[in-house]
């Protein structure tokens, strides 16, 4: 097959006004960024606000492995399927993260047949929210630096300052840094560091958020440090609020593109499932809804993360019911999940991962066991995609389809949305349809008025598959404090890895009976969540030995090329 960005180049790509218009999207009601990308208006919610909801059907995984699931993939796939067997649907995805596009993962618009296009402005600087959310982050901490540097009158804590600065690249030089050196004129001198951009508290904000007004509200609650008195300081009080949701007026409306076939695709907000909720926007969401049969969306990593999150957390805040969730799986990553293979990135694959291996893919297929058990905890039916690959034995496909069946999955489907694009997923769409016909339970997974430590226990005991929770000091005084402030009716949003069910990567397919350890718990008052953090959590990535912007490069015509 060509390589994605030949295909992504050479797709019949349609006026995105026609693409809005086609969804029922008014001309007045999107702003154009050149032909193929727009803005969507918000005031569109108050005219829609009577209309049907669409059936809401999240798109998750197993747990991740350095291979890549094909998440997005499927989700967009599946998108451009269910309009092949003539349901109106629009797909609703994050916006990638330019740390990853230009280290080791690549870009996030799919692949193959299964993409959404234009994929280089996507993958790239698309309409700038990203930057506008940089941009909002850093203003805050510029306006914190010059508050300790104009004499401190709020007395902040200089050992209790919580906010860093982002970049949106993976920089480990940037980790840890000392600023101001030499105090003076500089600044007042102090140890801090970056994290990636779409890891900030604002884009959380953004994703969350149901308009400008809210917007600004949840701005001002952010907690950026902690004064001598024991008392959280806001952006509020560093009088930044206002300035920053100006800077964020254009990003937070929802952006809509359309996939190879030209199905509609609100793409909003940012990644990061382990450190924040990994989903794209409630007001994407709620666009899609009112106008689509299916909306389609994707949540980040696997179901014991992003999926956990999505039930917990944003539909919570939205008020949105999924009707069904897609688990996506390979029998390759399945494999890998026995603990019988080690894979890196950008090597060669052992061989052992290509060839047919019952043995080893049904130890691995315990992940699938756990995350399928995971979904159905919430009451949602779960129908099961396995993402062929070529190398795949029909064996293994059968095997993996007895194994989902028989432990709680509504269906289970191959799907082939990557080689043959929507009719590779019609199988899948069919039982997606299905599903979503039957009646959803849908359930939190615990009351916001249990304590702290009952909801932690709750996700950790009943979606990780964790024995108990161990608490350090500082996780222990912070919870007090929490409690104290009046927050501990807050969601919880865990911060773990995501290669594996517990807080060790290296625990592999269905960890039991484990400790899981929390060390800290952090406050995103203006996000509306707690996050304990379980393990060491890197809110900075790295780049590998040969990142994939050594491919990225532009011709004389002015294309780019190597984007994947």
């Amino acid at each position: 097959m060509k390589p994605d960005i030949e295909i992504a180049q050479g797709a019949r790509i349609k006026p995105i006004a026609e693409i809005a218009r086609r969804l029922g999207i008014r001309r007045d009601e999107i702003e154009l960024y050149g032909d193929y990308k727009a803005k969507i208006k918000l005031s569109i919610l108050e005219r829609l606000k009577t209309r049907p909801s669409g059936k809401y059907i999240d798109v998750t995984a197993i747990t991740p492995t350095p291979l890549g699931e094909g998440k997005t993939v499927t989700t967009i796939g599946l998108s451009m399927a269910l309009n092949r067997i003539g349901q109106k649907t629009a797909a609703c995805i994050r916006q990638p993260s330019l740390g990853p596009v230009f280290g080791i993962k690549g870009g996030a618009t799919g692949g193959g047949y299964s993409q959404v296009i234009p994929m280089e402005d996507v993958n790239l600087h698309f309409t700038g929210d990203i930057h506008a959310v940089g941009l909002a982050h850093n203003l805050l901490a510029s306006f914190l630096d010059n508050h300790l540097f104009r004499k401190n009158r709020l007395n902040i804590d200089l050992d209790k300052i919580f906010w860093r600065r982002v970049v949106d690249v993976s920089d480990r030089s940037l980790r840890n840094i000392r600023i101001a050196s030499g105090g003076g004129e500089n600044g007042v001198e102090r140890e801090t560091g970056f994290d990636i951009t779409v890891a900030s508290e604002v884009m959380a904000i953004l994703a969350l958020t149901t308009g400008i007004a809210d917007l600004r509200k949840r701005l001002g609650r952010i907690v950026v440090a902690m004064a001598k008195s024991g008392k959280p300081v806001t952006a509020e009080e560093l009088r930044v609020a206002g300035a920053m949701a100006a800077l964020l007026k254009d990003a937070v409306k929802p952006n809509l593109i359309q996939t190879l076939d030209n199905t509609p695709c609100f793409v909003h907000a940012g990644p990061f499932a382990n450190i924040a909720h990994g989903n794209n926007s409630i007001l994407a969401d709620k666009i899609a809804i009112r106008l689509a049969d299916y909306v389609v969306t994707e949540s980040g990593f696997g179901a014991d993360c992003g999926a956990e999150k999505f039930f917990d957390i944003k539909c919570r805040h939205s008020g949105l019911k999924p009707a069904a969730a897609v688990m996506v799986c390979t029998i390759r990553a399945l494999k890998m999940h026995s603990g019988d293979f080690r894979v890196v990135a950008g090597k060669p694959l052992d061989e052992g991962l290509v060839k047919e291996n019952l043995g080893a893919l049904k130890r691995g297929a315990e992940n699938l066991v756990k995350q399928i058990e995971n979904v159905k905890l919430f009451g949602v039916p779960v129908v099961v995609a396995i993402n062929r690959f070529a190398a795949d034995a029909d064996t293994e496909i059968d095997l993996v389809k007895k194994m989902a069946l028989e432990n709680g999955a509504d269906d289970c489907q191959v799907s082939e949305v990557w080689r043959y694009g929507s009719k590779g997923g019609v199988d899948l769409a069919r039982a997606v349809v299905k599903a979503a016909e039957r009646s959803s339970k849908f359930k939190f997974l615990y009351p916001l008025d249990m304590p702290i430590k009952e909801k932690i226990r709750t996700i950790a005991t009943r979606v990780y598959g964790a024995k108990e929770v161990a608490y350090e000091p500082l996780a222990e005084e912070k919870i007090a404090l929490y409690d104290n402030f009046g927050w501990g009716k807050l969601p919880i949003c865990m911060a773990k890895t995501h290669l594996s069910l517990s807080h060790d990567q290296e625990l592999k397919g269905r960890p039991r009976d484990f400790t899981l350890p929390v060390r800290d718990i952090r406050a995103s008052i203006g996000a509306g969540f707690l996050y304990p953090l379980c393990g060491q959590m890197k809110t900075m990535p790295s780049l590998p030995s040969h990142p994939v912007g050594e491919k990225i490069d532009i011709d004389s015509k002015g294309r780019i090329t190597g984007l994947s």
